[in-house]
């Protein structure tokens, strides 16, 4: 069951995907009709999930569940990573490799595969400051507190010197 993603608590398991590129108006419209289809079907062994999603900076879609009134099993996961497969192949867009980094250059959202993100961290091309998205939370608490962080304060620290 579809539901606002403000709505969810704290405590909601939370799935990042990131994509390679910002998506486009057209393809941002697409993708909300596609996820509230999706979330709105979405359940685990015949139960409804309350889930919800956000995207932002047109290139992350941000899923939450509720787990307290019904928990993701392995065909429901199945599921939801069948449909981040096709949302791939429908834009051409990589939304599942997470050896990928993306950061922030002032307000332009950056994207590196992690080997270039390290050459830049030795070449101090990135700082312990850059605001790097920390894609491992696995919570709306989490997601809220330490997803759009430094990186001093994420596991992308132990790259900057």
């Amino acid at each position: 069951m579809l539901v606002e993603f403000n709505a969810l608590p704290e405590s909601a398991r939370i799935w990042i995907y990131q994509a390679n590129r910002s998506f486009s108006e057209q393809e941002l419209s697409e993708i909300q009709q596609k996820l509230d289809q999706f979330l709105t079907d979405w359940t685990a062994h015949g139960a409804d999930l309350n889930a919800g999603y956000e995207i932002k900076y047109k290139r992350f879609i941000i899923i939450g569940l509720d787990q307290d009134i019904n928990a993701a099993t392995g065909c429901s996961i199945d599921a939801s990573v069948r449909f981040i497969l096709e949302l791939q192949d429908t834009y051409n867009v990589d939304l599942l490799d997470k050896m990928n980094v993306s950061y922030k250059q002032g307000e332009f959202v950056a994207y590196k595969p992690l080997t270039d993100f390290k050459k830049m961290a030795k070449n101090r091309s990135v700082s312990a400051n850059t605001v790097v998205f920390n894609n491992l939370v696995t919570n709306k608490a989490e997601y809220l507190e330490n997803w759009e962080v430094p990186a001093k304060d994420s596991w992308h620290s132990r790259f900057i010197k």
